[in-house]
């Protein structure tokens, strides 16, 4: 297949998916710098009416809950008052989460381009070990970050049903996800993502045959897909709720696809070793 693949469109193609790293990386300071910023105790009052959904299927009176936010507010002292609104809003987890597949899509990718430099006995030697230690450190670091977010996602749970004052804190520091900002972001990225499928396409169309990178692009586009849906399926004070459910998502499935990585590395490196 390197012999008849058509280098630009190949280069090309690993431009636009390092470009799809880099953005989603650095998606999250986009992101914040779209964060609104709470002014008035106001504004972390929510409606009976949005509440509903949520604390109805749990038992709880939404009318209640926030007369008793309302009463919370008016008991808080001035130095209280401020604590709160100093808050940071954190700029979510989803999008670079994200690049926990598309560095693993990246990873593949760019492995198929080092054979264009290197002879193909080099290339054999050092692809098994590449992929090995790749795997692991990236695994670990992906299990970590899988933890963090299991971890922030249950204080969200916990902070948004413990009336009032939880309720209160979790609306000043994730209630204002800047969710337009981050379905810009993921439409960009999926625009990318989709402009490498057809230049990988260009440089060889026997790439549709293999079925590992097929499969491991339909989930790259898959998890761009799982977090735009959560993104854009609840109110928006309960975004930062299910950006948190999608980054552990597409988390897992690179975790999956690191587990197959690194398995399939270990024969080749053992081979590579008794040489």
């Amino acid at each position: 297949m390197i012999a008849n693949l058509r280098q630009p469109f190949f280069l090309a193609a690993l431009a636009l998916l390092a470009l799809v790293v880099l953005i989603g990386l650095g998606g999250s300071a986009i992101i914040a710098g779209a964060t609104t910023q709470v002014t008035s105790l106001q504004q972390l009052i929510p409606s009976a009416a949005d509440l509903e959904p949520v604390f109805e299927p749990l038992g709880l009176d939404a009318g209640g809950a926030v007369d008793e936010i309302g009463e919370a507010i008016d008991d808080m002292s001035a130095e209280e008052v401020n604590d709160l609104l100093a808050q940071d809003n954190p700029p979510g987890m989803g999008i670079p989460y994200l690049m926990l597949v598309d560095g693993v899509l990246l990873f593949t990718v760019g492995l198929i381009g080092v054979s264009l430099f290197v002879g193909q006995q080099v290339h054999g030697r050092i692809q098994g070990g590449a992929t090995l230690i790749f795997s692991l450190i990236l695994l670990l670091l992906t299990i970590g970050l899988i933890i963090r977010a299991v971890i922030e996602l249950m204080l969200m749970i916990s902070l948004f049903l413990a009336v009032p004052f939880g309720t209160l804190a979790y609306m000043a520091r994730y209630a204002f996800f800047p969710r337009g900002a981050a379905i810009a972001v993921l439409s960009l990225l999926m625009t990318l993502k989709i402009a490498f499928v057809v230049c990988l396409f260009l440089a060889h169309q026997r790439f549709i045959q293999n079925k590992g990178l097929v499969l491991l692009i339909a989930t790259s586009l898959l998890g761009n897909i799982i977090v735009l849906f959560l993104l854009s399926l609840v109110p928006s004070f309960l975004v930062s709720i299910t950006d948190a459910i999608a980054a552990i998502i597409v988390a897992i499935l690179a975790a999956i696809w690191l587990i197959i990585m690194l398995i399939g590395s270990i024969p080749a490196v053992a081979k590579a070793l008794r040489r």
